[in-house]
């Protein structure tokens, strides 16, 4: 994978805001989505599948908010 993160403390920062810290870079960097999907193999069909859904629901996100924008 190939992924170093470090995280450092800041003056005396409480290690466990440190470690919350460490958490939201790695959710920010995808680190563990990557993890999770490398652990089993998904077919190329289901990708497809998948990223189809996604943006379908993001279509339908910004259909909804414009149709809003306009109505007002």
């Amino acid at each position: 994978m190939g992924i170093n993160m470090q995280v450092f403390p800041k003056g005396r920062e409480d290690p466990k805001r440190m470690i919350k810290r460490f958490v939201r870079k790695c959710k920010k960097e995808g680190f563990l989505r990557e993890v999770m999907e490398r652990q089993s193999y998904t077919k190329p069909s289901e990708i497809r599948r998948i990223k189809k859904k996604k943006r379908q629901k993001v279509l339908k996100k910004l259909r909804e908010e414009y149709e809003a924008s306009m109505r007002d």
